[in-house]
């Protein structure tokens, strides 16, 4: 435990360094998550569109969406190994379809259902960004419990759970 929290100190002053030396914005680059998001939204719906109405015309239009995504995209993941860059494309688009059919689910009063879906949404969102700050060395990735960090790990709110809390402290728009 007390090496978790060194490690949080520890990536909090990097996070602070880093926002002091301007070389992040991560409020920005949150909204710009976002964005990047709506923009793969955007491709399905040309797709399912030109599909639906055999109009290739929607189909030549994913290709001006798509290279806009992949040079938003290349402003937040600037270095990736191996899929890092595919697998960051799907998680963004998975969190936006989990945050889409959630609303959905709260809107006919399926709260429950709303919540669980928003909470998967948030830690797919979570991942993408622990994976793009290099949060997640997926070598030190271990399976202890299937709601713990580690064995001394209290509060069990697993692998996730952490990231997200993670994330929480590094990217807060609301603290300049």
């Amino acid at each position: 435990m007390e090496q978790d929290i060194k490690k949080l100190n520890e990536f909090i002053e990097k996070i602070d360094h880093m926002k002091k030396k301007e070389k992040m914005d991560l409020s920005s680059d949150e909204d710009l998550s976002i964005a990047i998001m709506n923009l793969i939204s955007i491709e399905e719906h040309f797709f399912f569109t030109g599909a639906k109405t055999n109009k290739p015309e929607y189909f030549d239009l994913i290709r001006e969406v798509r290279e806009m995504r992949k040079e938003l995209l290349k402003k937040i993941i600037k270095e990736y190994e191996g899929e890092v860059w595919c697998i960051s494309k799907h998680l963004l688009a998975a969190s936006m379809r989990l945050m889409e059919v959630g609303t959905k689910q709260l809107g006919i009063g399926n709260e429950k259902e709303a919540y669980e879906l928003f909470e998967k949404a948030y830690n797919l969102y979570s991942l993408f960004w622990g994976l793009n700050m290099k949060l997640v060395a997926t070598g030190d990735i271990k399976k202890i419990d299937s709601a713990a960090m580690n064995k001394h790990d209290e509060e069990k709110k697993g692998f996730m759970g952490k990231l997200g809390e993670l994330v929480k402290k590094a990217i807060d728009c609301c603290i300049e």
